[in-house]
């Protein structure tokens, strides 16, 4: 089942087949250091975390596919709050497919799933202040810098500031609407 497509990407659900991908993206340091998250993962603790949160409503995983079906990436909405309609946004993009637009593609993708299907108000995202790009394609995608978090994440022996950026859903609708 296709979620999202755009002429060259599809994000589709996360399936128990695309484990070993995502396994190798978790255990690449450089990935990890943006994730704020140690690269120690075994397969059988992915495998286990898979299955416990397959069902789980607040979270939507998708792998990012490109046109020769190709897999390049990983786009999560997590911490989904339905009460108070917000989500956080976190993508992934293989190192093999970065610097070809599919973290930008992606993103547009999860926005139009989050606004569009979900009903999200707010979708909102953390990064690390130094993750230029990323930066860029996120103001690109219509978020907006939120709060400067200070020393708010540890790693290669030092603590690194974060930026939280949002995005609503007005906003999102209203830009689409000028377009």
């Amino acid at each position: 089942m296709t979620v999202e497509r755009d002429n060259r990407l599809t994000l589709r659900p996360l399936e128990r087949q695309d484990l070993k991908f995502v396994h190798e993206l978790n255990n690449d340091a450089k990935i990890m250091r943006y994730w704020f998250e140690e690269p120690y993962e075994t397969f059988t603790e992915l495998s286990q975390l898979y299955d416990r949160h397959v069902h789980d409503q607040r979270e939507r995983r998708f792998v990012a596919v490109d046109s020769a079906d190709e897999l390049v990436g990983l786009v999560e909405l997590i911490e989904l709050d339905y009460i108070h309609r917000r989500g956080e946004f976190q993508i992934i993009i293989a190192p093999h497919a970065q610097g070809r637009g599919y973290a930008t593609s992606a993103t547009q993708l999860a926005i139009d799933y989050a606004f569009a299907v979900l009903n999200l108000r707010k979708l909102y995202l953390i990064v690390d202040t130094t993750n230029v790009a990323a930066i860029h394609v996120y103001e690109k995608c219509g978020f907006q810098h939120e709060a400067e978090l200070i020393e708010e994440f540890f790693g290669n022996g030092k603590y690194h500031n974060a930026l939280r950026m949002c995005l609503f859903q007005r906003d999102f609708f209203e830009r689409r609407k000028a377009g």
